[in-house]
C-alpha cells in the first residue's frame, strides 16, 4: 500500500518512511536530552546493538540475532534502572501535556496577591522563603517531610512561619488553594549546580528540583540577596517584581490544539 519504492524483494512504502523518520526524531531527541552524561555512551552502545540485531534479522544471521536479543533484554532492564529519575521526568512532562490539563486554572487572584506581597515583604528584609505551589494534583509524599499545619493561607502566616526565628522557617510550604498544607518540607534538589553561568544555593536548587517532578510552581526568595525568583517545569525565572510575581502566578499556558510528542522531547531536552 502506497508503495513508493522497491528493490528486489525489498519494498518501502510511504507508511515505512514514515515510520523510520518518527522513529529517528524520538532517538535524536533522546541523545540530546543525554548528551555530555554518562548516561550518552550506554545509549549509543544500546542503539548500537539494535543496529546490528535489525540487519542480523534481515540477513538471517541466527545465532548473532540470538546472542543480540539477549543482550538487549539485559541492557533495557539495565537502562531502566540505572536512569529512572530521568524516565520519571519525561513521564512527568507527558502527564504536565496540554492535552491533560484542559480547562485547569492559574493560581486565584486572592491567592497569587497573598503570596506576592508576602514574598515582597520577606524580601525587603532578606528572610528566605520557599513557597510550592500545588496545581493539578497534590504532593502529599513531600508533605509529610515537614509538618502538617492545613491553616488558611495568608500573608502574616508566611511571614511568620519564615522569619529566621520560629521553628518553621527552615524548609518550604506547600500551599494547595488558600490553605496551607504543611510547612518545613524537604524538597528533592536538582542535579543541576549552576544556571545560566551563576551558582545555584540549596534553595534555588531545591525549588527547582520539585519543579523538575511535580505539576507546581514554586517562589524562592533569597535570603542572600533578598531577589525573588520562580521556579516552573524545571526552568528558573530571577528577579522578579511584586506585580510581575502576581501575574506569573496567574497565568494560564495556552491550549494547543496540535501537540505532538516530537514537541515535548523538544522541550524536555531544553530543560
Amino acid at each position: 500500500m502506497f508503495e513508493i519504492v522497491k528493490i528486489g524483494f525489498i519494498s518501502i512504502s510511504f507508511f515505512d518512511i514514515m515510520d523510520i523518520t518518527i522513529v529517528g526524531i524520538i532517538v535524536y531527541k533522546l541523545y540530546t536530552l543525554l548528551k555530555g552524561t554518562v548516561a550518552s555512551q550506554i545509549f549509543l552502545g544500546l542503539m548500537l546493538v539494535f543496529l546490528l540485531s535489525f540487519f542480523a534479522q534481515i540477513l538471517n544471521l541466527r545465532a548473532v540475532n540470538w546472542l543480540l536479543k539477549f543482550i538487549t533484554e539485559i541492557w533495557i532492564i539495565a537502562f531502566i534502572i540505572l536512569f529512572q529519575p530521568e524516565i520519571r521526568r519525561i513521564l512527568m512532562l507527558l502527564a504536565r501535556s496540554p492535552w491533560l490539563r484542559f480547562g485547569q486554572k492559574g493560581e486565584s487572584q486572592e491567592v497569587a496577591t497573598i503570596v506576592s506581597e508576602a514574598a515582597f515583604e520577606l524580601s525587603q528584609f532578606q528572610h528566605g522563603a520557599l513557597m510550592v505551589l500545588v496545581r493539578s494534583k497534590g504532593i502529599r509524599g513531600i508533605s509529610e517531610t515537614g509538618d502538617i499545619i492545613n491553616a488558611v493561607l495568608s500573608k502574616d502566616l508566611l511571614r511568620t512561619i519564615f522569619f529566621p526565628r520560629t521553628a518553621l522557617h527552615d524548609g518550604a510550604v506547600i500551599i494547595k488553594g488558600n490553605v496551607i498544607e504543611a510547612a518545613r518540607c524537604t524538597l528533592p534538589l536538582t542535579s543541576l549546580t549552576t544556571y545560566k553561568g551563576e551558582s545555584l544555593g540549596m534553595r534555588h536548587r531545591a525549588g527547582i528540583g520539585i519543579s523538575e517532578q511535580a505539576d507546581v510552581i514554586c517562589v524562592i526568595v533569597s535570603e542572600e540577596t533578598g531577589s525573588i525568583s520562580v521556579a516552573e517545569n524545571g526552568v528558573l525565572t530571577k528577579g522578579l517584581a511584586k506585580e510581575a510575581l502576581r501575574q506569573k502566578l496567574m497565568y494560564v499556558p495556552p491550549i494547543k490544539n496540535k501537540m505532538n510528542l516530537i514537541n515535548l522531547f523538544g522541550k524536555f531536552s531544553n530543560h
